[in-house]
């Protein structure tokens, strides 16, 4: 493939920036490509006052928004589970558990994820549009989201103080990957076996969390 040299004329826009045009050839064919423009990024307000008039849900990263996929019969199901389980130990008590529509916010990343659960034992952490100190956190794995969910997301989750628990829960079949710091702040991770549990521990909250208990009516595809 021969390529031949370019050109690159700059023209001013008026507003500080220059517009490049570039000319690539291929052989005898031209490609034109499209003129480069700026980046249109949202701020904070803008995406939080959007999104509460949005039918769609959208999550937030540095000025870039990015729409929510629907999940699948067993996806819901597995999420009903865990915050089943975790709103039971909740009870009368400061805890609080949200499933879905509740936004995390990572302030020092301009960061707002849904996570499919979340559990949040601090008193103060009082907004109602978002948390920012979750002591638990579970993502259920899908075919569109496991590698976001396995990388970008689990690197920031990491980085998150309150943390002490993550948990990454396939739809696909009954395999759970779990995280938990322990008291030297270092993070552990192990696959939960079908006859172990988790113990959760946030202040004086507790509870266990099984395969039994978070696939519990799921069936998988035969």
């Amino acid at each position: 493939m021969a390529f031949e040299a370019c050109r690159l004329p700059g023209m001013s826009t008026g507003t500080g920036f220059r517009t490049i045009s570039i000319l690539v050839r291929i052989h005898s064919s031209e490609i034109i490509m499209s003129e480069l423009r700026k980046l249109q990024l949202l701020s904070e307000a803008e995406y939080l006052a959007g999104e509460e008039l949005s039918e769609l849900r959208h999550e937030y990263v540095e000025g870039q928004i990015f729409a929510m996929t629907g999940a699948n019969e067993r996806h819901n199901r597995i999420t009903v589970n865990v915050g089943y389980r975790l709103r039971g130990a909740a009870r009368g008590g400061h805890c609080g558990v949200f499933v879905s529509d509740m936004r995390l916010y990572i302030r020092e990343r301009r960061i707002y994820y849904y996570p499919d659960v979340m559990l949040a034992c601090d008193e103060t952490d009082d907004h109602e549009l978002y948390k920012e100190r979750p002591c638990l956190v579970a993502e259920v794995l899908s075919a569109s989201t496991e590698t976001t969910d396995r990388r970008e997301k689990l690197n920031v989750y990491r980085g998150i103080p309150s943390l002490r628990y993550i948990l990454l829960i396939r739809a696909s079949a009954a395999e759970v990957d779990y995280f938990c710091r322990n008291l030297a702040g270092d993070w552990e991770t192990a696959r939960l076996e079908r006859d172990q549990a988790i113990t959760i521990r946030c202040g004086n909250y507790r509870t266990e969390l099984s395969l039994p208990d978070l696939y519990e009516d799921v069936v998988f595809p035969g």
